[in-house]
């Protein structure tokens, strides 16, 4: 009797990137993340919400050709999420690694966005794994995991005020900075990602312009591209441009009645 030869499963199957996600690069991010990976280096991407950080990464990770396991990091995340625990089914007991875990051992890259909502022992266990050894203690299991040689670990977080990463932390990744696009890249984003027409789009980011330039701390991080996209999204859906940015933008960019009071002043000055 001949064995029957088995298709092994991929682990990563779930993690991959079917297409290209779009994403349009603003100066020499790409080749910059290129040279990093070559050399195995953590990257950390520092910017405000919505600039285009986690596209960014889906695009690497697309063209680099690895699965890309992605966490999103809040304050109950603990090292355990991260690494792995020991589960009880039918069969006894079995290790299920976490996402960081499965990433390293199998080689995709590992995204762990806002990386400082996490706890501490959670940022703590990467240490080991984002300096020149590359490895992941397992101590639940016993297992002192070496990184796969294509694995490639990357974190991002929204830099503010009173809450930095710790420098041992920090030290151990290169970093690169994002913020919003210039302008002729914001047009062309909504053109292609909310179907817009170049002049609606352009009026739309003229409203976001105006708003950044407020004399505000919190106003530059306020109107992120994530928002911009969605009015597009609903203008381009027939809803009318005025009602789009009072849902996608007035409302959702501060409960501050004088913040509020001053975006819906400008939106309707824009849009009559």
């Amino acid at each position: 009797m001949s064995a029957v030869l088995q298709t092994p499963v991929d682990p990563l199957a779930d993690w991959r990137v079917a297409q290209e996600p779009y994403y349009r690069p603003v100066g020499d991010e790409v080749a910059q993340f290129q040279d990093a990976y070559a050399l195995r280096l953590p990257l950390l991407l520092k910017g405000p919400p919505g600039c285009g950080k986690t596209r960014f990464v889906e695009h690497m990770a697309w063209t680099l050709g690895l699965p890309l396991v992605t966490v999103a990091c809040h304050e109950d995340m603990a090292a355990g999420d991260l690494l792995g625990r020991w589960l009880i089914d039918a069969d006894g007991t079995r290790w299920q690694d976490g996402p960081l875990t499965l990433a390293a051992r199998h080689g995709a890259l590992c995204y762990l966005d806002e990386l400082i909502e996490a706890r501490p022992d959670a940022l703590t266990v990467l240490h080991p794994l984002a300096d020149t050894r590359r490895e992941l203690p397992l101590e639940r299991n016993g297992e002192l995991l070496r990184a796969h040689p294509r694995f490639q670990l990357v974190v991002s977080y929204n830099p503010q005020p009173g809450r930095e990463l710790r420098p041992a932390t920090r030290q151990r990744f290169v970093a690169m900075a994002f913020d919003a696009p210039p302008v002729p890249a914001q047009v062309a984003i909504l053109v292609h990602e909310a179907g817009l027409e170049p002049e609606r789009a352009m009026r739309l980011v003229g409203l976001a312009e105006r708003v950044r330039a407020l004399d505000d701390g919190a106003a530059a991080e306020a109107i992120s591209m994530r928002m911009l996209v969605r009015a597009g999204q609903l203008m381009a859906g027939g809803m009318q441009a005025r009602v789009a940015c009072e849902l996608a933008l007035v409302q959702a960019w501060s409960d501050q009645p004088e913040r509020v009071q001053a975006l819906r002043a400008l939106a309707d000055a824009l849009y009559p």
